[in-house]
This record gives C-alpha cells, structure tokens and sequence, in this order.
C-alpha cells in the first residue's frame, strides 16, 4: 500500500474516468485533470463559477461541470481542449445535470422540478420531459442504456413513462398503483422496473416495460417503510432496506420476501465474526522536550477478533418527538460478485453489517471506534473500504480486515472516498484535500 502526495480540491468532487486513465479533481472554479496512474497533470480547465458537480461521459471524452447556483453546465472534451459547450437553463434554474449513457446527450433538471430538458451534443437540438417528480430518485436508466424510465405526476396521480433512447420517444405510459411515488430502479439485466411508495407507506411494485404489475410487496402497515432499495448485480434478489431496521430479500421468481436481514444492538450468534477497533493513544513527551521540538501526534488503531458472546454494539435510541428519525437501513450494497452484501443501520453509526448472500445470514461485524463517514466496495474484488472521519482507512476481505494510517498527515481527516474502475487505487477526500492510495490487487 502506496501513498500519493496530498493534492487540493474543493467540495470532495474528484473522480476517476470510466476507463480508468484520467482522475479529475475540482478546485474552486478549476478543473484539472491528471493521469491516475502518475497524477501528471494532462488538462486545466477553468470555469465561469465554483464548480458543484462533476460527472464523466461513459466513454471518459468529456467531462461535465455544472454551476446550479448560475443556472449554468459547461461541458470540456479531453481529447479537444479547444472545443468548449455552454448549457444556460435560464429563469427556469438548475438543480441537477447527468449524462445519458451514450455520452452525448445531457439531462438537466429544472427548478421545482418543473420540466426535465435534454441536450444533444450531436445536432445541438432539444427535447423536453414534462409532469416529473424528484429526478434524483424517480428518473433511472436502464443497464444497457437504450431506455429511461421517469416517475411523473399528471392530474394528481403517479406515472411511469418509459422512453426510448436513441429517439427521446415515448414508447409507454402507465398508472402506478401509489399514493405518492418516491423512487424507482430498473432491474440490471433490463426485464423489470421497481417502484416504491414515500416512506409513510410501505409499499414496493414490480413492473414489467409495458406496464404490467407483477407483484406488490407490502410486509406491515402504519409504521414507517421504505428506506433504500438495492439490485443484487444478477437481477437474483431485490434487497429492501426499512425503518423497522430490517432488510428483506426478494427473489425474481416469486417476488417474496425469501430472508429477514435484522440488525440488533446484540450479537448471540458464535459463528458471527466480529472485529472491533482498538485505538491507542501515544504516550506524550516531557512538556520542556516537546517546547524545543513540536511534533504532531495521531492515535493507532488495529482490530481485534471478539470471542466473548453475546456481544453488545452501540446503538443510539432514537428521540420520538423529532421528524426523521436515525433509525432503519440508511445504506446498502452488494459486492461485485454477488456473494456479500454490506449494511449500515442510522441507529448504529459505528457499526458495519456484512451478510453472506449465499448462506443468507450474517458474515462479518466491523464495530467501529467512531462513526462510518463512507463505505465503498472494490468494483473488481470482493473487499471493501471505509472511512471513519479520521487520518485512517479500513479495508476489509474475506480474508480479513486491517486499518491502515495515513502516513504523514494526522491533519488529514478521511470523508470520503472513491475507486478506480479496476480497482488498483484509492481516492481518499477530506473536507478540501485528497491523496490516492495505491493497493496490491494481486
């Protein structure tokens, strides 16, 4: 494990291109691009305002920066540095901007979620998607990018408009059987749409592209429901993560709840393995030695295996009289290759939930010393990364799991963190910095 020297950035936008050559990082109103595997710089761009977002065209040729609190998206090619492309939404406002998957049409989103307007970069003409809702969750390509499939609200009621890509035409409009849609996903291998209801309803629908409900999912009532919904990458298993701390394993058969993930402030099961972290803090010099000499001191950390069960994780009990409660599955994924899927519960912060999808039960418990920030699976192997908001990085395998420090740079408080496409580095953000940290993938 190699580090990088620390580079500038602002708003932790920074990330590697689809291909895996260039990593992009935002400085304010700059954009600079650097080789991954060297951090030559290879491109410097500079934009009318600060920079909010950052995202790559899928083939990694251009790169698109939008300014939302200008209304503006100004999009930089690679290969040409003098080609330039200005996208101004005008009094409409911006809220968010996206590639398509052919990487030469771009989506942006009006205020209020007023119209959803389609930019080409071909023939520079415009199409227009009225009647949408929250395009953050309620707008999603398919895998194989020849569809899109947008939540909309016409006369007070929800729809699903499917649209085919290479046209921007309409192909099907359908009713949703919600009372208030908040999100939707199409399947990996393309052949369903999932929608779900606003989390004061709990309620999940299978669709088929033409509109043919296969299966409504509704486990309990008047309670809290639905938080985040995750694909298995095999289109196998829809995991559904709720308030009620659980996550729920549906099958593409069936479309039935086939296992109950429950996460529990207490560990009884002996073949359950747990690492908790263990921090030392180093032993301080004498006051006149440290006057002539000032040094910068960092606490260690390393896991240690727990064989004592039952074994308590730390839970926060959520305060009743205060909206949006931190409670319930907050984030999931599965790994690349299907077999594990890692969870964090809001009431336990601290603690890192890793399932075994083929035995489905709990594999491995990480009980953090501080709160996770980021959890990150390799996009090639079956680990994963996390970061606690300290000088520190946490990897784990199914060979085991190690802590690792940043050298030289106790200041250094790891937020977030993004991989490489093959999965050989690391980009760890801070709140203004970043370093890339180079792994061993064999």
């Amino acid at each position: 494990m190699n580090f990088s020297e620390i580079f500038k950035q602002s708003q932790q936008l920074c990330t590697f291109s689809p291909n895996g050559a260039y990593l992009a990082v935002c400085v304010s109103y700059k954009v600079i691009i650097r080789a991954s595997d060297t951090l030559q710089i290879l491109r410097l761009y500079t934009c009318m305002d600060a920079v909010q977002d950052i995202e790559w065209s899928s083939d990694s040729n251009f790169l698109l920066c939008p300014m939302y609190k200008r209304g503006i998206v100004q999009v930089w090619s690679v290969e040409q540095p003098e080609w330039t492309c200005k996208i101004d939404e005008g009094s409409a406002g911006l809220i968010q901007a996206r590639w398509s998957p052919d990487g030469r049409h771009i989506l942006t989103t009006a205020s209020f979620n007023l119209r959803l307007t389609v930019w080409s970069l071909v023939n520079k003409s415009i199409s227009y998607i009225r009647y949408t809702k929250n395009t953050k969750d309620c707008l999603d390509f398919s895998q194989d990018g020849k569809y899109l499939a947008v939540g909309e609200c016409r006369k007070c009621k929800d729809y699903v408009s499917v649209y085919m890509v290479s046209s921007w035409e309409l192909l099907k409009l359908f009713e949703t059987d919600t009372e208030e849609l908040s999100g939707l996903k199409w399947s990996p291998d393309g052949r369903v749409i999932c929608v779900w209801e606003h989390c004061l309803w709990y309620k999940l629908l299978i669709y088929t592209m033409d509109g043919r409900c296969l299966s409504s999912f509704k486990p309990y009532e008047w309670a809290l429901g639905v938080k985040c919904v995750e694909w298995s990458p095999t289109s196998q298993f829809l995991a559904v993560g709720s308030y009620d701390q659980k996550v729920r394993m549906l099958n593409h058969i069936s479309w039935k709840s086939i296992c109950d993930f429950t996460h529990t402030p207490t560990i009884q099961d002996n073949n359950v393995v747990v690492y908790r972290e263990t921090v030392t803090k180093p032993e301080l010099p004498d006051v006149s030695a440290l006057m002539a000499q000032p040094q910068v001191f960092s606490t260690q950390s390393k896991y240690e295996l727990v064989n004592s069960h039952p074994i308590e994780l730390p839970f926060v009990q959520p305060d009743p009289e205060k909206p949006c409660p931190k409670i319930g599955v907050g984030w999931m994924k599965f790994s690349c290759d299907n077999k594990y899927l890692a969870t964090v519960d809001d009431s336990m912060r601290n603690v890192l939930h890793i399932w075994n999808v083929k035995k489905m039960q709990l594999f491995v418990v990480l009980k953090q010393a501080s709160p996770i920030k980021c959890v990150r699976w390799d996009p090639c192997h079956p680990r994963l990364a996390l970061c606690c908001g300290n000088d520190k990085i946490y990897l784990w395998s199914p060979s085991g799991s190690v802590s690792a420090q940043i050298p030289n740079s106790s200041s250094f408080l790891v937020q977030s963190m993004r991989w490489h496409p093959e999965g050989s580095s690391l980009a760890l953000i801070s709140k203004d910095e970043m370093i890339v940290c180079y792994l061993d993938t064999t």
